[in-house]
C-alpha cells in the first residue's frame, strides 16, 4: 500500500490542503496570547484579618484558629499556612491544580461566614479574601511621589482614583499599597490632664463615638413640598473635633483640646515607603499590582497601562506617577529572543539541506515542511488554548531539527532512485512506497517519546504538557507533509540527473561526501571484524551512563534574569519603627551607589504578607541586560558583603524564580518546615536546627520565621482586689487597648472614602513602661482606680509572630544556595540534618524544594516510561521483540554524551536538561530505524545474510543519517549557544541534545550494525529452539495417540 500515491497523482488537492493549513496557522498565530510560561499557577487565596492592638498570640488563637478549622473542611485544599503578628493575621490557602479558583473562593467566603460568630466582636472589619498568591511577584509597580503635597493627599489619589480602577481590570487580583498613608484624625490623650480632671479614657472614647455620627435623619412630607432633614452630626477634620465637649467639671465644659492633642494624621504611622532613582530617595506611595493565578501577564499589564495616561491627567501637576517595574518587558524580550532563535534555526537547517543536496529545487522541497509544520502547529495551539510562550516556542525551535527529517529521508530516497536512471514520477511513486513505512515508524516512535509526558501529574506535568503537545503536533504534521507534499513536489520539480552540468562547488562537496562515506565504509569493515569488543564497549558505556545519572548534580528550574531582584530586610526583634527606618535607609544608600541598579522601592513596617514590625522589603529594578556586565545572581553576590556591613539589620536578596511554587513568601528561596503541637520543644529544636544549617558550607542566608524574643510587658491582674474595687478584667484590658492599641473609636464618612478617628496616649507616654502608672480605670461606683494598684508588672519576652501550617504550630527555616551548588546536594544535606530531630517533630520541604523532591522520582520514571513506550511502538511496527532492542542500542551513548557535556559546561541535570535527554531518545533511534529498515528489506527480498544486509543498509543510509543528524544538531545549536534574555536557563537543554547527538552519532554508526548482527543471531537461535520444541511436542502427542 502506498499512502503517497493519491497525493502524487492529485497535485491540486495536495497543494490546496497545504494552503489551508498555512492560512489557518497564520490566522491563529495573530490571535494567540503571549505569556512567559504556560499557565501553571496553583489556585491560591489569601485571607487577611485585622484587629488593631492585638498580640500575635491573640491573633493566632482568637482569629486564625476558628477560621482555619472552617477552611480545613474545603475540598481540594492542598496546604494552609497562617502568619499572625501584631494586630494582623494572614492565612494562605493553596488548592490542588485542577481546582477552579472562583469556585474555591465561594467556599472560602462561606467558611468565613460560618466562622464569623466565633471571631472577636470588636474587629473593625470581617476577614477579607483575595484570589492571589502572596509569594508571586507583582507584575507592575507604580510609584506616586510629590515634592509639595503631604503623603496623605498623595495616598488619597492612589486610594480613590488609581487603585479601584485597576482592581476592576480583569485578571488583577489585588493592588497592594506599600507605605499607605491614609488620612485619619488622631486623638492623643494626656494621662495627667485626664487624672487632674478625673476623666476616664472610656468617657473620651464614648464621647467621640456620640459626637461624631452619621445616621439617617428622615424627611418631611408636606401637602405640596417635601424636605430632607440633614443634621450636622458628622465632623470631618481635626479642627472640628478640638472644641468637642467631653464632660463637665465644676460646671465648666472640658473640651477635647484641653486633655488631648488632636491632629490630622494617618491611619497607620508605623509604615513607610520610598522610591529610589537617579541617586535620590523620596518618600512615596507604591502600588504593587498582582495578577490572579492563571491569567495572562501581558494582557493584564497592557490593560493597566492603557489606563495610565487617564490617571496622569486626573492627578495634580505636583504628583508624579512613575512606572518602577514592568514584568512584561522581560517576557517580551525573552519571547522575541526565542523567536529569533527559531528563525536562526530554520535558516541553519535549510543551509544544511542545501549543502547536502546542492540543488535549489531539491532544497526547497523538504524545506517547505518547516513552515508548514510550524505554522500548522499554531492552529492546533489556538484550538487547545495554549499561548505563545518560552516553553511552546522552545518546543517549536527543537522541532525544526526533526520536522525536516521525514522530508529529507523521503526526498533522499526518491533522488537515489533517480540516480539509478528512473524518471521523476516513477522515482517518486517507487521511492515513496519503499520509504513510507520507515517514515511512519520514525514519526510514531518519535511522538511516542512524549506520550508519558502527557500523563505526568502535578506542576511539572502542567509545565511539560504544552511542550509535549506542541512538539508532537509539529512532528505529526511534518510526517503528513513528508508523505503527501514532498513526493508530489519531487515528482514535478526534480530534474533527471543526466540533464545537469555541475559547478565547481558541487563537485568539491561531492568529493567531500564521497570521501566521508569511503572512510565510513573502511572503518565499518574494521569494526564489524571486532564485534565482541564493540559489545563490551557498549555494555561498559551503559553501566557508565547509569552511574553518571546517579552522580549528576541535580536541579529543578535554572535561575533566570528577569531584570529585577527582591530583598527582605529584618531588624532586631523589638526594634522601634524609627530605628528600623534609619537602618532601611542605610541599606538604600548602598543600593543607590550600585551601577547595575536603575531604580528600586523600599518599604518598612508590616504590610501585605509581612506581619512583623521589624520587617521591610525592597524591590529592585536592574538596568537592561546590555547596559550591565553582571547577571542578577552575580549582582546579589556582589551586594551581599556590602549590606552585611550594616549593623543591626539583615538583608536577604533573591533572584525571583520564573515560577513561584511556594504559597508563602519567605526571606530565602528554599523552605524547610518543622511542625509540632508541643510549642516549647518545637521552638527549642528549630533554633538548634537553624544553627546546624548555618554550618553547612553549601548554604547561605539561612534564616527562620521564628521570632520569640520580642520584649514584652506582662501585667498580672490581682483579681480579688479588682473585684473588691468594682473593676473587671474586661475594663482593665479595654483601658489598655484604648491607651496603646491605636483604637479606632469613630468613623468619618466623606463622599469618596471612609476615614477613622484613632485614640491613643501622647507619644511621650508610649515610650516607657513607667507611664502605665498614670492610667486610671473607672470602677462600677464611678471612682477612678489607678491601674498600678490592680496589676503587677513584669518584663519578659514574647513572640513577634506565630505561624501555623495546617492548624499546627510551625517554624519555616529558609535558605539560599551558594553559587554553583546543585539543589539536589542541598536537599540531601538538609534531610540528613533533619534526621537528628526528635520523632515528635514532623519535617518537610515546601515550595520549590518540595516539587524538586517529587520530580526527581517522577523524571527518572518518565525516562524509563519513554523508553518502554518506544519499545512497545517499535515492537508493534516491526512485529518483533528483538529489533526494537537493536534500535534502542544507541541510547546509552546518547545519554553518556549528554551528561558529559553538561558536566563540562558546569550545568546540573535540571528539568530542561531532562527534556533534552527525553528528546535524544527520540532522535537517536531514527538512525537505527533507517539502517534496520533497509537491512530487513534486503534480507527478505534479496535473501542477503544479516551481516551483508546491515553493512549495505549502513552505507546506503549514511547520507540521510548524516543529513537528519546535522539538521537536528543545527536545530539545537542556537539554544546551546544561548541568545538574549533568559537564554542561559534554556542552555542546558541545548547542550544535552548537542552533546548527546555528537557522541551518539559517532558511535551508533558502528554499534547498531554489530548489535543488529547479534540480535539477528539470537532471533535465529530462538526460532530454531521453538521449532525443535514444536516438533518434539508433536511426537509426544502421536505417542499418546498410539497408546
Amino acid at each position: 500500500m502506498n499512502i503517497s500515491d493519491l497525493f502524487i497523482k492529485r497535485p491540486i488537492m495536495t497543494s490546496l490542503v497545504m494552503l489551508a493549513v498555512m492560512i489557518f496557522g497564520i490566522f491563529a498565530y495573530r490571535i494567540l496570547p503571549v505569556n512567559d510560561l504556560p499557565n501553571i499557577d496553583f489556585p491560591t487565596i489569601q485571607v487577611t484579618s485585622n484587629l488593631p492592638g492585638a498580640s500575635p498570640e491573640t491573633m493566632a488563637s482568637a482569629v486564625a484558629t476558628p477560621l482555619e478549622r472552617q477552611f480545613s473542611t474545603i475540598a481540594g485544599l492542598d496546604s494552609m499556612t497562617s502568619t499572625n503578628g501584631q494586630g494582623v493575621s494572614t492565612i494562605t490557602l493553596k488548592f490542588a491544580l485542577e481546582r477552579d479558583i472562583d469556585a474555591a473562593a465561594q467556599d472560602v467566603q462561606a467558611s468565613i461566614s460560618k466562622a464569623a460568630r466565633q471571631l472577636p466582636q470588636d474587629m473593625p472589619n470581617p476577614p477579607s479574601y483575595r484570589k492571589v498568591n502572596p509569594a508571586d511577584q507583582a507584575v507592575l509597580y507604580l510609584a506616586l511621589i510629590s515634592q509639595t503635597l503631604p503623603l496623605s493627599a498623595v495616598n488619597e489619589f492612589a486610594d480613590t482614583i488609581i487603585s479601584p480602577r485597576i482592581s476592576m481590570i480583569s485578571g488583577v487580583a489585588q493592588v497592594q499599597v506599600h507605605g499607605s498613608q491614609k488620612y485619619a484624625v488622631r486623638v492623643q490623650l494626656n494621662p495627667q490632664k485626664l487624672a487632674n480632671r478625673k476623666i476616664g479614657i472610656d468617657e473620651v472614647s464614648s464621647a467621640l463615638a456620640r459626637w461624631n455620627v452619621n445616621i439617617p435623619t428622615g424627611g418631611l412630607q408636606g401637602d405640596r413640598q417635601a424636605f430632607t432633614i440633614q443634621a450636622t452630626g458628622q465632623l470631618y477634620n481635626a479642627e472640628a473635633f478640638k472644641p468637642m465637649i467631653v464632660a463637665y467639671r465644676n460646671g465648666a465644659p472640658v473640651r477635647l483640646q484641653d486633655i488631648a492633642k488632636v491632629m490630622d494624621s494617618v491611619e497607620n504611622d508605623k509604615i513607610a515607603a520610598w522610591y529610589n532613582a537617579e541617586g535620590k530617595s523620596t518618600r512615596a506611595i507604591v502600588l504593587a499590582i498582582q495578577r490572579q493565578p492563571g491569567t495572562n501577564t501581558i494582557e493584564v499589564v497592557d490593560s493597566i497601562k492603557q489606563q495610565i495616561p487617564g490617571f496622569r491627567s486626573q492627578l495634580p501637576g505636583s504628583v508624579q506617577l512613575n512606572i518602577l517595574f514592568d514584568r512584561t518587558e522581560s517576557i517580551r524580550d525573552s519571547v522575541a529572543d526565542v523567536k529569533f532563535t527559531l528563525l536562526l534555526t530554520i535558516a541553519l537547517v535549510i543551509l544544511v539541506i542545501f549543502l547536502f543536496l546542492r540543488n535549489i529545487s531539491a532544497t526547497v522541497i523538504p524545506s517547505l515542511a518547516l513552515p508548514l509544520s510550524i505554522i500548522g502547529t499554531f492552529a492546533a495551539m489556538y484550538g487547545l488554548g495554549f499561548s505563545v510562550n518560552n516553553i511552546t516556542l522552545m518546543a517549536l525551535t527543537l522541532s525544526v531539527g526533526f520536522v525536516v527529517d521525514d522530508a529529507i529521508v523521503m526526498l533522499e530516497n526518491i533522488v537515489r532512485h533517480m540516480e539509478h536512471g528512473e524518471k521523476p514520477m516513477d522515482a517518486a511513486l517507487r521511492g515513496s512506497k519503499e520509504i513510507g513505512f520507515t517514515i511512519i515508524s520514525m514519526t510514531l516512535s518519535l511522538v511516542a517519546v512524549f506520550i508519558p509526558v502527557l500523563f505526568m501529574g502535578g506542576m511539572l506535568g502542567r509545565m511539560l504538557h504544552e511542550f509535549a503537545v506542541t512538539i508532537t503536533v509539529a512532528i505529526l504534521i511534518s510526517g503528513v507533509v513528508s508523505l503527501t507534499l514532498t513526493p508530489m513536489l519531487a515528482s514535478r520539480f526534480l530534474k533527471p540527473l543526466g540533464e545537469k552540468h555541475h559547478g565547481r562547488m558541487y563537485n568539491a562537496m561531492e568529493r567531500f561526501f564521497d570521501g566521508m562515506r569511503n572512510l565510513y565504509e573502511r572503518t565499518l569493515k574494521r569494526v564489524l571484524g571486532l564485534r565482541r569488543a564493540v559489545i563490551v564497549i557498549t555494555a561498559v558505556m551503559t553501566v557508565l551512563t547509569v552511574w553518571l545519572f546517579t552522580k549528576m548534580p541535580m536541579g529543578l528550574l535554572p535561575s533566570d534574569d528577569i531584570g529585577a531582584l527582591f530583598a527582605a530586610t529584618e531588624g532586631a526583634q523589638g526594634i522601634s519603627f524609627e530605628d528600623m527606618k534609619r537602618h532601611q535607609q542605610k541599606l538604600a544608600e548602598i543600593l543607590l551607589q550600585d551601577p547595575n541598579i536603575e531604580a528600586f522601592m523600599s518599604a518598612v513596617g508590616s504590610g501585605g504578607s509581612r506581619v512583623g514590625s521589624n520587617s521591610g522589603f525592597m524591590f529592585i529594578k536592574l538596568k537592561p541586560l546590555h547596559e550591565r556586565k553582571l547577571n542578577a545572581d552575580q549582582i546579589i553576590q556582589n551586594l551581599r558583603p556590602k549590606v552585611m556591613g550594616v549593623p543591626g539589620v539583615m538583608m536577604f536578596m533573591q533572584n525571583p524564580p520564573p515560577i513561584r511554587l511556594e504559597a508563602t513568601m519567605s526571606k530565602a528561596q528554599y523552605q524547610f518546615v518543622l511542625q509540632s503541637p508541643e510549642t516549647d520543644e518545637l521552638y527549642k529544636n528549630a533554633t538548634d536546627f537553624e544553627m546546624k544549617l548555618r554550618g553547612l558550607p553549601m548554604l547561605q542566608d539561612v534564616t527562620s520565621d521564628l521570632q520569640m524574643k520580642s520584649p514584652q510587658l506582662n501585667l498580672d491582674i490581682d483579681r480579688d482586689r479588682a473585684a473588691s474595687l468594682g473593676v473587671t478584667a474586661q475594663q482593665i484590658e479595654e483601658t489598655l487597648y484604648s491607651a496603646y492599641g491605636t483604637r479606632q473609636v469613630s468613623a468619618i464618612y466623606s463622599p469618596t472614602n471612609q476615614y477613622n478617628v484613632i485614640m491613643e496616649l501622647e507619644p511621650q507616654y508610649q515610650m516607657d513602661p513607667s507611664a502605665l502608672s498614670m492610667l486610671y480605670v473607672r470602677s462600677n461606683t464611678g471612682q477612678l482606680v489607678p491601674l498600678s494598684s490592680l496589676t503587677t508588672m513584669k518584663k519578659g519576652l514574647g513572640p513577634l509572630s506565630i505561624n501555623h501550617l495546617g492548624q499546627i504550630n510551625a517554624v519555616t527555616v529558609s535558605f539560599n544556595l551558594k553559587p554553583g551548588t546543585p539543589l539536589g546536594d542541598a536537599v540531601t544535606a538538609v534531610e540528613k540534618e533533619a534526621r537528628a530531630l526528635p520523632a515528635s517533630i514532623t519535617t518537610g520541604f515546601q515550595g520549590t524544594a518540595q516539587v524538586y523532591q517529587a520530580s526527581t522520582k517522577g523524571l527518572a520514571m518518565l525516562l524509563l516510561l519513554a523508553i518502554v513506550v518506544i519499545y512497545i511502538v517499535l515492537g508493534i511496527l516491526y512485529e518483533s521483540y528483538i529489533h526494537p532492542l537493536t534500535i534502542l542500542s544507541g541510547l546509552p551513548s546518547a545519554g553518556f554524551g549528554a551528561l558529559i557535556t553538561l558536566l563540562i559546561f558546569g550545568k546540573d541535570l535540571n528539568l530542561y536538561a531532562f527534556v533534552g535527554i527525553i528528546m535524544l531518545v527520540g532522535i537517536v533511534k531514527k538512525n537505527a530505524i533507517m539502517m534496520i529498515d533497509f537491512a530487513l528489506e534486503a534480507q527478505r527480498n534479496e535473501g542477503k545474510k544479516p551481516m551483508d544486509a546491515i553493512y549495505e543498509g549502513a552505507i546506503v543510509r549514511f547520507r540521510p543519517i548524516m543529513m537528519t543528524t546535522m539538521a537536528a544538531l543545527m536545530g539545537t545549536l542556537p539554544i546551546a549557544i544561548g541568545f538574549g534574555a533568559g537564554a542561559d536557563s534554556r542552555r542546558s537543554l541545548g547542550l544535552a541534545v548537542v552533546g548527546g547527538l555528537i557522541v551518539s552519532q559517532l558511535l551508533t554508526l558502528y554499534i547498531t550494525p554489530v548489535v543488529y548482527y547479534y540480535m539477528d543471531r539470537i532471533q535465529g537461535m530462538v526460532r530454531g529452539w521453538l521449532a525443535r520444541h514444536k516438533r518434539g511436542g508433536g511426537m509426544i502427542i502421536r505417542d499418546k495417540d498410539g497408546v
